[in-house]
């Protein structure tokens, strides 16, 4: 199958399309508390932040590079509206009676060159993780589909921590310390995208045969602007 029945309102991409949704505001929250795993130091984010690179290799896998744009914008808008509104609630002063204002503020008063970095960078790895997943499709004529999903993965983490920690970061830590805390990262991520790949290809498997979709993206732009090209 090379292209999608566009004028069919898919259920499961609507599921996939709220959870995605779901997953970049509930990571923004969570990015607020840093945690330890033994010597290593990351943020709560990374619970959840991956999740949304396994839905675009889904979304990617089962209906194509078009529906995976509108998808990464759709993510950008609602993550871009939550941050605006926490941006206004934190900046209105706070009832007499209320003393939550300095935890409220650690959450919602997100920096603006935080929030820039993170918006940045996060459109960048969306789309090279969805890009690599749509060429590498055709190359392998739809074969290898668990390969496909950890180098896009890779690809797509690399480009975002490349991206994110200098620019949210630089001046902040050490710049020696920029390359270990990049690859930590990405590391760590890959591992959590193999360590449910197992889920991850019953829930395709599963969707492409419930929706009958497994579209190759033959003849389509990569025009990330391209919305209305699904």
């Amino acid at each position: 199958m090379t292209e999608s029945n566009n004028q069919r309102i898919s259920v499961l991409f609507m599921f996939f399309g709220i959870l995605f949704c779901v997953c970049l505001i509930t990571a923004n929250v969570l990015e607020t508390k840093q945690i330890s795993f033994g010597p290593m130091n990351m943020t709560a984010g990374l619970i959840v932040f991956p999740v949304s690179y396994i839905i675009n290799d889904v979304v990617c896998e089962v209906w194509g590079y078009g529906r995976t744009r509108l998808l990464i914008w759709l993510g950008f808008a609602m993550n871009f509206l939550f941050v605006i509104f926490g941006a206004i609630a934190d900046w209105i002063p706070g009832a007499p009676y209320w003393h939550g204002e300095e935890g409220f503020h650690q959450i919602f008063g997100l920096a603006p060159r935080i929030a820039a970095a993170s918006f940045l960078a996060f459109l960048a790895g969306s789309f090279v993780n969805a890009y690599v997943m749509s060429r590498m499709k055709i190359s392998s004529e739809g074969r290898n589909f668990s390969l496909r999903a950890v180098l896009s993965t890779v690809f797509g983490e690399l480009t975002d921590s490349i991206i994110f920690f200098p620019l949210a970061l630089g001046g902040v830590i050490p710049w020696e310390e920029m390359p270990s805390l990049v690859i930590t990262q990405v590391t760590l991520k890959t591992l959590y995208e193999i360590a449910v790949l197992p889920l991850t290809i019953r829930v395709v498997k599963f969707t492409k045969a419930h929706d009958h979709e497994d579209v190759f993206d033959h003849d389509i732009t990569y025009n990330i602007f391209k919305i209305n090209k699904l």
